[in-house]
């Protein structure tokens, strides 16, 4: 939601029907003090919110949010480099981005897509990083080959690493060029 918007709007609407700010609390049984920040653009309403504004007002929740689907490239950016973070922790390379994606899910042109193919690759990225060396492990210790070291266990993990950072990397740069994001593989948990 665009709080500019919607702090133009709500001001617009209370002048043209003669209103003070007190009188659009009073009516809405919201407290003055948010009133004032949402015609300041400070704040970011409730649902419940919208709809006692909208009713005080005398128009729909529709008429006082613009619900236009943005074009933020820098957000998309921002939304897949998020990822980078499981450089730290590998869950966090799901849990900021999904928390970035949720936020302005349907409100960025291209950031569902984006999202929900960032999200189905760390997610399958997690599951090998954790069960690759563990399925190497079982096979050296029930003797179906010699040749499985703890630093070929460790060289499969930095790969596993190294493939994450790039396919994020790339995915910048296309992001920038206004091209399609891949990432491979992944399994598409979230559809």
């Amino acid at each position: 939601m665009d709080n500019s918007y919607l702090a133009l709007r709500v001001k617009e609407l209370r002048n043209q029907k003669g209103m003070s700010q007190e009188f659009l609390a009073e009516e809405s049984g919201l407290s003055l003090r948010t009133i004032q920040r949402i015609e300041k653009g400070e704040s970011n309403p409730t649902d419940e919110s919208l709809k006692r504004l909208a009713n005080a007002l005398n128009v729909s929740p529709d008429d006082l949010i613009d619900w236009s689907v943005k074009e933020d490239k820098k957000y998309l950016t921002y939304l897949n480099l998020s990822a980078l973070t499981f450089l730290f922790f590998p869950l966090l390379g799901i849990l900021i981005p999904f928390i970035l994606w949720t936020s302005k899910k349907g409100k960025i042109k291209n950031s569902n897509k984006l999202g929900k193919d960032l999200i189905n690759f760390e997610i399958t990225w997690t599951i090998l990083l954790f069960f690759i060396p563990v399925i190497l492990f079982l096979i050296s210790k029930i003797g179906l080959t010699d040749k499985i070291t703890l630093s070929t266990i460790f060289m499969v993990i930095g790969f596993l690493y190294f493939i994450n950072l790039i396919s994020i990397l790339l995915n910048t740069f296309r992001i920038s060029n206004d091209k399609e994001v891949i990432y491979l593989p992944h399994i598409k948990f979230l559809k």
